[in-house]
C-alpha cells in the first residue's frame, strides 16, 4: 500500500541547509488577528530567499490586510473563499495542499488553533492543513489570556502530539490589546528561520554541539583590557547552522554585539578562565567541540583593582604578561588521556603560512579538523560577513571558496557530520 494512499505524511523534499527556502512550496496561512500585518513581513522574506508562496486567507484576516496586498508581494491570486468557484477551480485547496513542502500559519489566532485541532475544514486554510501531507508550523499570536487558557493549551498539544505540528513563539511583551505577557507574534524573522529548521535536513538530531565564538577581553583595570578584532560571527553562525540541522548547540560567547541566536542555550563570559570553566562544564557531555573563539593566549598578570593613571604609570607603562590557557589544547591532552571525548574542531586564524600554521596546530592540539583562515583578507577576516577558509585534517586539506560565513559554516559541518557518524 502506498504512503499516497495512506494519507500518511509524503517523503520529504532534500533541501540545501544553508538555503532551505530557496525552490520551496510554502503555504502562508493568515489568521483574523490584528498580528496579520506582520505576514506581509514574513513573505516577503519567503519571497526573497527563493521560495514560492502561496497565501491563504481566513475570512477575518482580510478585516485586517487585503488580499491584493499578498497578491503583489507573491504574484499569485489569494485564496480565501473555498466555496468561491473561481478560486476553488483555479487555485483548489487539493492542489495546494498536494504541491505544499511546508504550512506556515501566521498569525495562529485561539479560534484557527481550536478548529485544527478539532479536524474542522470549513474554510480554505483549514481545508488545506487536513488535506496536506506536509509539515504544518503555527506561530501562535492572541491575547495572554486566551493564550494561558488551558483549552488553548490542550488543542495545541493535540496538534504537537497527535499530528506532529511545529510550533514558533509566541513572544513575550506589550499586546495589541494594552496587556503586557506572552501572546505576540514571534518576529517574521524568528518565523523563517524555524521553517528553515523545519525544512532543513536533520543530520545532527540527537547532536549535542558546543560553540565558541567572539574575543576574551583580559582586564588591565577596571576600564581597559586586552582584547582582539573578533566579532563572532563565525562562530554565532556556526551556532544557528548546527541548530537549523537539529543540534542541541550550547553557544560560549566572549562579548560581542550581536543579539543572542533564537532556541539556543548561550553562555556569555568575559575572559579566558571564564571559557575555559564553561568548557568545563559543558564540553565533556557534548558530541563535538567546535572553537571558533578568538582566545586571547596572553592577560595581564596583576590587573588593577582602581583605573590606572597617566601620572601614576607614567608614559610608557610596562606590562607584564602572564599565559593564559590553551583551551583547544587542554581539551585535546584530556581527550587523549582520558580516551575518549567529543570531536574537537578548532580555528587557525592567520597571517602568513596559514595552512602550515594550521597544520602544526592540528598535531599539536590533537584535535579533528582545523579550520584555517587568512584574517589579513579584506574580505574573509573579522568583521566582515564573508569568509574563505581550509579545512585541514591529518589526511588532506580541503579549500572552501568565498562565500557568506552562514554558507562556510554549512559547509564545515558538512563535515562534521561526516566525522561525527564515522565515530559511531
Amino acid at each position: 500500500m502506498s504512503a499516497a494512499s495512506t494519507g500518511g505524511p509524503r517523503e520529504r523534499r532534500m533541501f540545501d541547509p544553508a538555503a532551505p527556502l530557496a525552490d520551496a512550496e510554502i503555504v502562508v496561512g493568515v489568521g483574523g488577528g490584528i498580528a496579520a500585518y506582520k505576514a506581509c513581513e514574513l513573505v516577503r522574506l519567503f519571497t526573497k530567499a527563493g521560495a514560492r508562496v502561496q497565501v491563504i486567507m481566513t475570512k477575518r484576516a482580510t478585516k485586517f490586510v487585503g488580499p491584493l496586498t499578498f497578491q503583489a508581494l507573491t504574484g499569485r491570486m489569494v485564496f480565501h473563499d473555498l466555496f468561491s468557484l473561481t478560486q476553488e477551480s483555479e487555485i483548489g485547496h487539493i492542489q495546494v495542499a498536494d504541491r505544499a513542502d511546508l504550512v506556515v500559519i501566521a498569525p495562529a489566532t485561539a479560534n484557527v488553533i481550536a478548529r485544527l485541532a478539532a479536524g474542522i475544514a470549513d474554510d480554505a486554510l483549514t481545508a488545506v492543513c487536513l488535506a496536506t501531507r506536509s509539515p504544518v508550523l503555527l506561530a501562535p499570536s492572541m491575547n495572554v489570556n486566551m493564550w494561558q487558557h488551558p483549552i488553548t493549551q490542550a488543542n495545541l498539544r493535540r496538534l504537537v502530539d497527535v499530528a506532529g505540528t511545529f510550533v514558533v513563539g509566541p513572544g513575550d511583551g506589550f499586546l495589541a490589546c494594552r496587556w503586557t505577557g506572552p501572546g505576540r507574534l514571534a518576529e517574521p524573522a524568528d518565523i523563517a528561520e524555524a521553517a528553515c529548521r523545519v525544512l532543513a535536513p536533520q543530520d545532527l538530531a540527537g547532536k549535542r554541539l558546543v560553540i565558541t565564538a567572539g574575543p576574551t577581553f583580559e582586564p588591565l583595570d577596571p576600564v581597559r583590557f586586552l582584547g582582539n578584532r573578533s566579532s563572532g560571527k563565525m562562530g554565532y553562525a556556526l551556532a544557528a547552522a548546527a541548530a537549523r540541522r537539529g543540534a542541541a548547540v550550547t553557544l560560549v560567547a566572549g562579548p560581542t554585539a550581536l543579539p543572542d541566536p533564537v532556541g539556543l542555550d548561550v553562555v556569555h563570559v568575559e575572559d579566558a578562565r571564564a571559557m575555559e570553566a564553561a568548557l568545563a562544564t559543558h564540553a565533556w557531555g557534548a558530541d563535538g567541540v567546535i572553537m571558533a573563539a578568538a582566545i586571547a593566549d596572553f592577560r595581564p598578570g596583576t590587573p588593577s583593582e582602581k583605573k590606572l593613571k597617566r601620572t601614576e604609570i607614567g608614559l610608557a607603562p610596562v606590562i607584564s604578561l602572564d599565559a593564559n590557557p590553551d583551551l583547544l589544547g587542554g581539551l585535546g591532552a584530556e581527550r587523549a588521556r582520558r580516551g575518549s571525548g567529543p570531536l574537537l574542531v578548532g580555528f587557525a586564524a592567520e597571517t602568513h603560512d596559514v595552512v602550515g600554521y594550521a597544520r602544526a596546530k592540528l598535531a599539536a592540539k590533537q584535535v579533528d579538523l582545523m579550520v584555517a583562515n587568512d584574517v589579513t583578507a579584506p574580505d574573509a577576516g573579522f568583521a566582515v560577513d564573508t569568509n574563505r577558509v581550509v579545512l585541514v585534517e591529518p589526511g588532506g586539506d580541503r579549500e572552501l571558496p568565498l562565500a557568506s560565513k552562514r554558507e562556510v559554516a554549512h559547509r564545515i559541518l558538512d563535515r562534521v557530520v561526516e566525522l561525527l557518524a564515522a565515530r559511531v
